[in-house]
């Protein structure tokens, strides 16, 4: 039974238990044929048999037309069932006989309005439950009510101002009869993800059987349209559930959810207790066997639905672990340099309601994240939120409600959006669609978009014997030399996505054992366009005499020697590489374009050689191990025609003068 369900049953038990213990004669029924089958409709109402319950109801009704406690326990029944207009109804019918018999129904009767999205009517019981029974509530349900009142003004209002929403059937290559559900996309667009309950027809009957749940994948063809899904298959998909799975943004790290059932995880996986978080690594085209994540991001409580963001080291995801606010909470944990996880840390009560919060996802800009919850102000039942961080403080900013009709009275979950920010996927059972859920696609609305991120795509590989490398990659902010993004490309083929978000300057350096850094820039700042991604191979000078790498992540004062502070992240990389390669010894060479005299051009590309050495100096790297020599423009890489090869002109490079 559904948690919400087992609540409003629960309070049903209590409204006849206490209805139980009137006196025969105390009811406001004179017949005893009503109050026999009155309280024949509580009994068998305890025992789930609703059928029955609702059938003594209709005797007891039909004795006496004007049994105010048979109209509202029926009424009560009806919001255990999710019937929502009959409960309506039927409170309306109580409310005729007698409109403050039971005070309290004015606060259901609200919630099942709510439901129904008949916002006028549900402020206005709200208000009477308010103003009537206000000296007998119980706080919650005081707080309740006023935030049905805020949810009724804010609906009213969005229903006034709708955003633009033109839905999209994904179509038969993802859709089927079946539930299809909790979509997952790679930054580049090109690997669709998602969800299928598989349900198969009785072959007697032809009654749906219970579902089975499987991870199916897509990929998009020369052509841009979407493949026929597969099921992904073994190791990750097993004769167990497997629900609610985040893709990382290169494709190649899968985080699931997979729950004690009769038989425990399934084919092997070790849990903590009911729903825990797995994962898995693609290498050279195959899945890893899926490991748990292990403690202290799981525990003996319910842990589902994760995020696994860009930046390659921090998990969102949703738990009723103890210590939230209210019934699931968004946490998240970040992986150590060491391979463990942090503590998990709740995002706090700005996000998190006394409510349900759930279907978190962090776009691969790492900054905007989208969410359900039916705790914050929205359109009743479970509303879509996006929220975004201070990139300067960290903090997460105050969730904005997507809007009308994107939300509706109903409950929407499970949106994602893609890496350019223009583009939504989400589930839905609306009309129209092949089967129970189907995934949809539309374009977001301006507003609630997220910041764009294109991306660097290639490979890796051995400059000297082409053979594809594994290697290390640093994303750095360099205005605050943060490290943004953490990366590796596949081990066996060399291949890599690094998320480019377009808002900033950065610093990409690629490590790998043996071999010199390989540095990049990307100056993004002052471009908005995220439909242009980079195609760029990486090759990885070896470790021997002569090897030489360009330090393109070092900037100083036009005409000037001084370091700017943003070259601050490539030297301390290169603080950590001479660390690491202790016998190596360096020359750092200065290099400038022809404008100018040669001589002032010697000068000042040995200022510049020398103000790299001295950086490195002070932070640990011994003179000894290194030189330092200003070639002017006798050296240049390109031709000193255009502007843009004179700027390739001016450089700092390391060279290696011993390896021993």
């Amino acid at each position: 039974m559904h948690m919400n369900r087992i609540i409003l049953f629960l309070s049903i038990i209590l409204l006849t238990a206490n209805c139980k213990a009137q006196q025969p004669g105390l009811l406001s029924t004179k017949s005893k044929k009503a109050e026999k089958a009155y309280y024949a409709a509580m009994d068998y109402a305890q025992m789930y048999d609703f059928e029955n319950a609702y059938a003594q109801l209709k005797i007891a009704e039909k004795e006496d037309p004007n049994f105010v406690e048979a109209y509202t326990l029926e009424a009560n029944f009806d919001m255990a069932n999710s019937q929502w207009a009959k409960a309506v109804d039927n409170f309306h019918k109580a409310f005729a006989i007698n409109p403050g018999f039971f005070p309290s129904s004015y606060y259901d009767c609200g919630n099942a309005e709510l439901k129904l999205g008949r916002y006028v009517d549900a402020k206005k019981d709200f208000q009477i439950y308010l103003n009537t029974h206000r000296p007998n509530a119980s706080p919650e349900t005081i707080e309740n009510a006023q935030q049905g009142i805020a949810n009724c003004d804010f609906a009213t209002n969005a229903l006034s101002h709708p955003v633009p929403f033109n839905p999209l059937n994904m179509g038969e290559n993802m859709n089927t009869f079946a539930c299809e559900y909790f979509p997952n996309v790679t930054a580049d667009d090109q690997t669709f993800l998602f969800t299928r309950n598989r349900q198969e027809k009785d072959p007697n009957t032809g009654v749906l059987k219970q579902g089975q749940e499987d991870f199916y994948i897509s990929f998009r063809d020369a052509n841009g349209n979407w493949s026929l899904a597969q099921n992904m298959g073994s190791p990750i998909n097993t004769n167990n559930n497997e629900g609610a799975p985040s893709l990382s943004a290169d494709g190649r790290f899968l985080f699931f959810a997979a729950c004690d059932e009769y038989d425990g995880y399934g084919n092997g996986r070790q849990g903590y207790g009911s729903c825990d978080i797995f994962y898995t690594r693609k290498v050279n085209g195959v899945w890893s066997v899926p490991q748990n994540v292990g403690a202290p991001v799981n525990t003996d409580a319910w842990e589902s639905q994760p995020s696994f963001s860009s930046d390659g080291k921090t998990l969102y995801f949703v738990s009723h672990r103890r210590g939230g606010f209210g019934d699931s909470d968004i946490w998240s944990a970040v992986l150590g340099a060491d391979g463990k996880w942090s503590v998990p840390m709740n995002l706090g009560a700005g996000i998190n309601t006394a409510g349900k919060e759930e279907a978190v996802f962090i776009h691969p800009d790492n900054q905007t994240l989208y969410f359900a919850s039916d705790g914050l102000t929205g359109m009743g039942g479970l509303d879509l939120y996006v929220c975004r961080r201070d990139s300067v403080t960290g903090k997460w900013g105050t969730p904005m409600n997507l809007g009308y009709p994107i939300n509706t009275a109903g409950d929407e979950s499970g949106l994602i959006v893609n890496s350019n920010g223009q583009v939504a996927y989400f589930s839905s059972n609306r009309d129209g669609g092949l089967g129970c859920d189907d995934i949809y696609m539309f374009n977001l609305p301006k507003k609630l978009q997220p910041v764009p991120v294109t991306y660097m795509k290639g490979k890796v590989y051995d400059k000297k014997t082409l053979k594809p490398l594994g290697a290390s990659f640093e994303l750095i902010d360099l205005s605050s030399g943060k490290t943004m993004i953490t990366s590796y490309s596949d081990a066996v083929t060399g291949e890599f996505l690094v998320c480019l978000p377009v808002n900033e300057n950065y610093a990409l350096n690629v490590n790998s054992a043996g071999y010199l850094f390989y540095s990049e820039t990307f100056q993004l700042k002052k471009t908005a366009d995220a439909s242009k991604p980079f195609r760029m191979d990486v090759p990885m000078q070896p470790i021997e005499d002569s090897a030489m790498v360009e330090l393109k992540n070092v900037f100083f004062e036009t005409g000037k020697f001084d370091l700017r502070p943003e070259s601050k992240a490539e030297l301390n990389k290169m603080v950590s590489w001479m660390k690491t390669n202790p016998k190596v010894k360096i020359e750092i060479g200065g290099h400038t374009d022809n404008v100018g005299d040669k001589k002032s051009n010697i000068t000042l590309s040995n200022n510049r050689a020398k103000a790299v050495y001295d950086y490195l100096v002070t932070n640990g790297v011994a003179a000894t191990r290194m030189t330092y020599k200003g070639y002017g423009d006798s050296k240049p890489k390109k031709p000193n025609d255009t502007p843009e090869h004179r700027q390739m002109n001016r450089r700092v490079e390391v060279k290696i003068t011993s390896v021993k």
